[in-house]
């Protein structure tokens, strides 16, 4: 129950987010912005998610998930409210980027957080289905945007969209459960490191350099890979369709990552999916036209997938269930400031070059950074895990 809850509401709250794509074109003719200044909506939903996630840890960890996911449902259908009566781009930032990037916040860390502690030897697959949510949203809720864009309007689909979220979003936060292993940590009475000890710790700096050098890679094509492919002549509704691809292939990603990292080794297993993500941005420099981009969609969304599920297992690996909630929400802040500049350069830098070429290389340089990084958790060995147990 608590893996399709968390399942569910992760759907939920990243298809309102990576939705953003279906609403970008619109914005942009409406309030007459350049892609810089859209894509500033989107990366600053991303910081605010990222940098809140540590603090909504701490709450999941005192209140439990159901309280914290349940506010968080409210301000993402208030702020798809404010935004579809948004007269201006400003209220479109308050709106999308800070009401759906506070709503998020509360939601992923503490509804990833929860699994982690009801298993143990399937852990990775428990993590990987559960995230799959991600996945399954991306697919879903863009296309259903779009087509309530075309019903409705961009004002009348953001109106809906509030309701779905209230409605199955607030249903899964009711769902969630706190496992008995982590209400027992909260009297210390299970193994496991606080996050003080955590943040003292040299696999989890490393865990935070590769979220930090590997997130611009990661959120850049939400924003601009629907952009990029208008410029190559793809039809608007393929277009759209490629971030439901990403989605598609993070969905097969999370499962079979998943599974594969509990025989291989999740150290291992997050290295190589890391250093796929970056191999993948070959394709989108060669790209001649939609059938290019469509396989960068899926062989990205594999990687993104599959680094996805891995890192709140490996956190659960690590550091044990005594303050789950607060370590993974913290090693998130890393991809903060990736998700807010990386779209909104990758915009400048379209706008000023009038092409993706330096934003591509770029992507690629941060992620061999991150891949190196990932590397440095294979060298430590199963040892921290054990030390983590004990």
């Amino acid at each position: 129950m608590v893996v399709w809850a968390c399942f569910t509401a992760l759907a939920v709250i990243f298809g309102i987010s990576y939705s953003f794509a279906a609403f970008f074109a619109s914005l942009a003719r409406d309030f007459q912005a350049d892609r810089a200044e859209v894509s500033l909506v989107f990366g600053l939903s991303g910081l605010v998610y990222f940098v809140g996630g540590a603090g909504a840890g701490l709450l999941a960890d005192r209140f439990g998930p159901r309280v914290v996911c349940g506010a968080g449902m409210l301000f993402i259908a208030g702020g798809l409210a404010v935004s579809a009566l948004a007269r201006s781009m400003a209220m479109v930032y308050a709106g999308y980027g800070l009401g759906i990037g506070i709503g998020i916040a509360l939601v992923y860390t503490p509804s990833i957080a929860c699994v982690q502690p009801w298993f143990t030897r399937r852990r990775g697959l428990a993590a990987g289905i559960a995230s799959a949510g991600i996945g399954a949203g991306t697919v879903a809720v863009p296309l259903a945007a779009t087509a309530l864009i075309g019903a409705l309007q961009w004002r009348g689909a953001m109106a809906a969209l509030a309701a779905f979220v209230l409605l199955l979003g607030g249903g899964a936060a009711l769902l969630l459960r706190r496992a008995p292993s982590a209400t027992a940590a909260r009297g210390g009475t299970v193994a496991g490191h606080t996050l003080r000890e955590a943040l003292r710790m040299p696999s989890f700096r490393w865990l935070y350099l590769m979220a930090v050098a590997g997130s611009p890679g990661m959120f850049i094509p939400f924003a601009h890979a629907s952009a990029a492919a208008r410029d190559l002549g793809v039809a608007d509704a393929q277009a759209v369709g490629l971030v439901g691809l990403i989605g598609i292939g993070s969905l097969v990603g999370r499962f079979v990552i998943g599974a594969l990292a509990d025989r291989a080794g999740r150290p291992l297993t997050l290295t190589l999916a890391q250093a796929s993500l970056g191999l993948s941005y070959g394709l989108w420099w060669a790209a001649d036209g939609y059938p290019a981009m469509a396989v960068f969609a899926l062989w990205l969304g594999l990687s993104y997938g599959g680094i996805v599920s891995l890192m709140p297992a490996l956190c659960m690996d690590l550091f044990g269930a005594r303050a789950v909630s607060a370590i993974i929400g913290t090693l998130y802040t890393g991809a903060a400031f990736g998700n807010l500049l990386g779209p909104w350069v990758a915009g400048a830098v379209f706008d000023a070059r009038h092409s993706y070429a330096p934003v591509i290389w770029g992507c690629i340089a941060l992620s061999a950074l991150a891949t190196a990084a990932a590397w440095r958790l294979v060298d430590r060995g199963p040892g921290q895990a054990a030390a983590a147990a004990r």
